[in-house]
């Protein structure tokens, strides 16, 4: 790695009480995030709905805001009711911490299409790392959600009713996320967020579901257990997203403003993606997969394409005064879209990280993962079986090969 560039919870109080807090004075940091991809055909849609989604926050405060989103709705989003309460490590909720979120001074809103809601804050003491359930009852039809896709937890979806001033018994489950998109906190001193921007290794899949083994989950764990200045960690992953080309979500690209640049107080981008790029680009796919790969043909992604996309990036960054940590590909030999020329490209795209001085700092996590043996190949017990997603283990390494000398 080198360096370029410079619980006690509180108690329950009427809405009337809830005071805000001044802008003026507050050091709002993304405690959670999540990036949004736009609906397909199959997408879930709600009606007279209640959903209750649980977050696991990164960095404490002495306030919470909540920021929803309805960035690739086709109408406007009633919101009839949203209440959120802290849990204890066994998953019971605290009644003491139960607080109705507030709109303008309202407890309906409606959010515009294409656009996000904040949240009026709420004076409550929120501790690092904290749980906390999120509860939307949505009146009306929402049409196709805007949503994060494999959130690695539970949505929990009532009948018909308002459930949100109680816990209730989910008439289904839905593993992704419905039109959340950030909790913020007012946290002390010095405070900022480091946003993780990547695909599906940096979303977490192949780590436990619900146990929040992703690696920023467990970089946040070391943030907070080193204690100093604290750090909010927005997970910024979107499964099968692509640096260039729209593939599970719009572009990195494309939605760097929403999913980065719209985040309070960043002072730091980790950028870790590009497998996709490379992978659907030279995969030697069989079948009805190898039809689909000629419409490919023409848009292949190669070195030079990645080097200046991650340039675009950089620079953008830096106008917002956001320092841009590169992290290295990490090898996926055995995947079902390894090949040896993509394995070319990601050596080359890696040699331009480790060695250019573009990035503000280096994280080589794919000297993290390799296997000794064949450093093409992940470890064997650092991936969860397809040679490409991390386990619990390879997210921590990845966790653990993060110089915190970064975050001072």
């Amino acid at each position: 790695m080198r360096f370029y560039r410079n619980s006690v919870l509180g108690a329950l109080l009427p809405v009337a009480a809830i005071a805000v807090v001044p802008a003026a004075q507050a050091k709002w940091v993304a405690s959670w995030a999540t990036s949004s991809i736009p609906p397909g055909p199959k997408s879930a849609s709600f009606s007279n709905q209640t959903l209750r989604q649980v977050v696991r926050l990164s960095a404490g405060g002495n306030a919470l805001r909540v920021r929803l989103t309805n960035a690739f709705g086709a109408a406007p989003l009633a919101i009839g009711s949203a209440q959120v309460v802290f849990l204890d490590d066994n998953g019971n909720e605290i009644a003491s911490t139960r607080r109705a979120l507030t709109f303008g001074g309202t407890r309906t809103a409606t959010i515009a299409r294409g656009a996000p809601l904040l949240s009026d804050a709420l004076n409550i003491k929120v501790p690092a790392r904290a749980s906390m359930a999120i509860s939307l009852y949505l009146p009306t039809e929402t049409g196709p959600c805007t949503c994060h896709n494999n959130a690695l937890d539970d949505t929990q979806v009532s009948g018909p009713g308002d459930f949100t001033a109680q816990r209730f018994e989910p008439a289904s489950i839905f593993r992704d996320r419905a039109f959340l998109a950030a909790v913020e906190v007012d946290a002390a001193g010095d405070a900022a967020t480091v946003v993780t921007f990547g695909d599906s290794i940096t979303n977490g899949t192949g780590s436990t579901w619900s146990g929040n083994r992703r690696w920023p989950d467990q970089l946040a764990d070391r943030l907070a257990t080193r204690g100093g200045r604290v750090w909010g960690v927005a997970n910024a992953g979107i499964s099968g997203n692509r640096v260039l080309g729209d593939g599970t979500g719009e572009s990195a690209l494309a939605r760097l403003d929403r999913d980065v640049f719209s985040l309070p107080n960043v002072k730091m981008l980790i950028l870790f993606e590009g497998i996709n790029d490379i992978g659907r680009s030279y995969a030697h796919y069989q079948g009805e997969a190898a039809e689909a790969q000629k419409i490919l043909q023409g848009r292949m992604t190669g070195a030079a394409q990645m080097i200046a996309a991650y340039r675009q990036i950089i620079d953008r960054a830096h106008q917002h005064g956001i320092k841009v940590v590169g992290a290295t590909i990490a090898p996926f030999k055995g995947a079902s879209y390894w090949s040896a020329e993509g394995e070319s490209v990601r050596q080359e795209v890696n040699r331009f990280i480790r060695t250019s001085g573009a990035f503000d700092a280096v994280l080589d996590f794919d000297k993290a993962l390799a296997d000794p043996a064949d450093p093409a190949r992940l470890r064997a017990d650092y991936h969860s079986g397809d040679h490409l997603h991390g386990s619990d283990a390879g997210y921590a390494a990845i966790a653990r090969s993060i110089d915190l000398n970064l975050f001072r």
